[in-house]
Parts: structure tokens; sequence; C-alpha cells
């Protein structure tokens, strides 16, 4: 199933992880393990932020995914489904005449 993985990061973490290097650590180990479709990076809230989109198997993925954001860097992290263009038309045409 398509996930968003959310990760905003409280600047004092994210400060000391950039200082100490573990930022770019993180990331890279988060790309290389889930394999996003799409990364992206922004701020959010005041907070340096993380979008990253991937296709989870199985919900016991939810640790490995998740757990270095909690861990090196204090993230607040939040995983939802979401959908593309052609999930959202796929729902729509199954829903015709159901309702």
């Amino acid at each position: 199933m398509r996930m968003v993985l959310k990760a905003q990061i409280p600047v004092e973490a994210g400060n000391e992880a950039i200082r100490n290097g573990t930022m770019s650590k993180v990331i890279e180990s988060a790309l290389e393990s889930i394999k996003p479709e799409a990364a992206y990076f922004t701020t959010d809230d005041g907070y340096r932020t993380a979008f990253l989109y991937f296709d989870m198997q199985d919900s016991s993925q939810m640790p490995v995914v998740a757990e270095s954001f909690f861990l090196d860097m204090n993230a607040n992290v939040t995983i939802k489904p979401v959908m593309n263009t052609d999930d959202l038309r796929k729902g729509l045409k199954a829903m015709q005449g159901g309702i």
C-alpha cells in the first residue's frame, strides 16, 4: 500500500543532528531502506520536515521506517495511506452504482 511518512524534526534536535552529521546519515539511511517513489523536504509549522512516499508491504515495516527519525532526531512521525490519481479513479469507479 502506498504510504506517506511525515517526519517533523524539532529545531534544537535538527540543529544538533546537522552539527554532528547525524541528519545526512539518517536521511540517506531512510532513503536507502524505504526506497521512496518520491521524497520532499521543506519546512512545516516551523520544523524541518520530510515527506517520503513509499510502498509498505506489511505493517511490521513501521518500526524500520520510523525509528531512526524518532531515536536519532526526536522527530514527530506520522505514517498514513495515500492515493495517487490512478488509485482515486479506481476507487471512484468502484463506488459507481453502489451508493
